[in-house]
């Protein structure tokens, strides 16, 4: 056990992370198509398609949230130079407009405007 470098331990801990990213979108979208099967039998084709929209947006974000993180844990503990933290600059840059982007999609509005319009807890009409 005490084989084990820094830089490797750190190493496998990112691509853990990253795997779990990969996971959670995959599975998230497979279970949002499976909520859509199921919803449109029962609801109006528009209400199952936002549904499943919704579904596949949060499970994408919640991916790019941990691809993100594994990218940091990477690059800010093993490879620190200035080159290597200019590219994750640029990766976490889109990858945020991306989530940016998805939070717009999936909620329809901007993610400062939560509670805009009506009280926490209340449901649209």
């Amino acid at each position: 056990m005490s084989d084990w470098r820094f830089d490797e331990v750190v190493e496998a801990v990112g691509r853990t992370v990253d795997a779990a990213g990969v996971a959670v979108t995959v599975v998230g979208i497979a279970w949002a198509l499976v909520v859509f099967a199921m919803r449109s039998r029962r609801t109006a084709a528009d209400d199952a398609y936002r549904s499943l929209r919704r579904g596949i947006g949060r499970s994408i974000l919640v991916g790019l949230e941990l691809l993100v993180a594994g990218d940091i844990i990477r690059t800010v503990a093993i490879d620190a130079t200035f080159e290597s933290v200019g590219v994750l600059a640029a990766i976490v840059a889109v990858r945020g407009f991306l989530s940016l982007s998805l939070e717009v999609e999936t909620t329809g509005r901007w993610p400062w405007q939560r509670g805009a319009g009506r009280p926490t807890g209340e449901k649209p009409q």
